[in-house]
């Protein structure tokens, strides 16, 4: 074990991957210490959090919120420095005293950081999907030119993560291909002709795991899966054509990797976000990390399933934007991000979000990006189109 109290920057402490990240460093001590804390919009929790935790900064997104946060910090009397802001996000996920980011900024808002934490050669936990499927090779070369450790804390690449053999220059001789689990959501066995009548109270009650709104909406739809290939694409290096999707709803084996003598490795466990996150935290050393353990006398059967076309038809806008010209991804999770808004809104029914990703995807052919101004420019294009599919939809 190391002398070194670990010094950690968590974007995105509040959300469901925050609260167990620091869940898992509470039960460490005298392994880590945090360094920072960020928030949108949540003041109150924020400012509990800085109680608990004592970070060196407090980040909220923006400048009316970081006031508010001050004014709280303040009258607490808390050494808590509160800043706002992007660049304020980017700042304390480059600091020299940083030894590791935990990446939890859902959406495209957590590029800009995480891609800040990759250039200054951080240990980064990859909790936020987006910055590589909207980033994609640019993401990838700064983790390369930067000397970063990229360490996926997506349950899914944990688990192939695990699978795979360390040597990562035999992977390509080696693998024939990954399977990452998904556990189908609420509408697994629900009639396709009945989605349009989904409610976000449904759409957001996930039978397995405790997830933010956005996260559980991608569930439903199975969108969170078609990220996690094009994610999976970028973070392993494999053809498309090499990763598969099966749905497992006990949500026990996390993924798979099949090797070329047809064996394949999976990493098991339960349905808790702490254990890929104590994996990342420790790694290469395993920590205790507070789930609980499998029990396999009572765990009964583990059954597999091939996705449903018709009822989970955004899946395959994974492979169709990977096949199309670099940016299609970030097009696609652009759309993504305005359709479930406007669903979680009221404003476009459950089985019109995919209409939007394919509609906003038709109507787009965006330029190569060169830098992360250029995939902006692209995330914004996106959101603008998709506005008007969904303002056209909910006419």
């Amino acid at each position: 074990m190391t002398s070194l109290r670990q010094s950690i920057t968590i974007l995105g402490s509040t959300g469901s991957i925050g609260t167990s990240t620091l869940d898992v460093i509470a039960r460490h001590p005298d392994r880590y210490r945090v360094f920072a804390l960020t928030a949108a919009t949540q003041v109150e929790m924020l400012l509990q959090q800085c109680q608990a935790f004592s970070p060196r900064y407090a980040v909220m997104a923006s400048a009316p919120h970081a006031t508010q946060l001050a004014g709280r910090v303040k009258e607490l009397g808390l050494p808590v420095q509160v800043l706002a802001g992007e660049r304020a996000l980017c700042e304390v996920s480059s600091d020299p005293d940083v030894h590791a980011v935990m990446a939890a900024i859902v959406g495209a808002a957590g590029l800009a950081p995480s891609l800040a934490a990759a250039q200054a050669g951080k240990k980064l936990l990859l909790a936020n999907k987006e910055a590589l499927v909207v980033g994609g090779e640019l993401f990838m070369r700064a983790v390369r030119e930067g000397g970063a450790t990229l360490l996926p804390i997506d349950s899914e690449h944990s688990a192939v993560f695990q699978s795979l053999p360390e040597d990562s220059a035999t992977w390509e001789r080696r693998v024939e291909k990954i399977v990452l689990t998904a556990s189908g959501g609420p509408f697994r066995q629900r009639d396709p002709k009945t989605l349009h009548l989904v409610t976000p109270e449904e759409a957001c009650a996930h039978p397995n795991w405790i997830m933010g709104r956005k996260i559980s909406v991608d569930s439903a739809t199975m969108m969170n899966k078609a990220l996690e290939v094009i994610e999976a694409r970028y973070l392993f290096g494999l053809a498309p054509a090499q990763i598969e999707v099966v749905i497992h709803p006990q949500s026990v084996i996390h993924s798979m990797v099949q090797y070329h003598d047809r064996s394949v490795v999976a990493q098991l466990g339960t349905p808790d976000m702490r254990v890929p996150i104590a994996y990342g935290l420790a790694w290469p050393e395993r920590i205790v990390s507070g789930a609980a353990a499998l029990d396999f006398s009572t765990l009964g059967a583990l059954s597999f399933e091939k996705p449903d076309d018709q009822r989970f038809p955004g899946l395959r806008l994974a492979w169709e934007s990977l096949a199309g010209p670099v940016g299609t991804t970030a097009v696609l999770n652009a759309a993504n991000e305005v359709a479930v808004a406007a669903f979680l809104d009221r404003r476009l029914r459950f089985d019109q979000i995919h209409a939007v990703n394919h509609a906003t995807l038709g109507a787009m052919s965006p330029s190569k990006p060169v830098g992360l101004g250029d995939l902006m420019a692209i995330d914004a294009e996106a959101r603008a189109v998709a506005g008007t599919v969904v303002a056209r939809c909910a006419a």
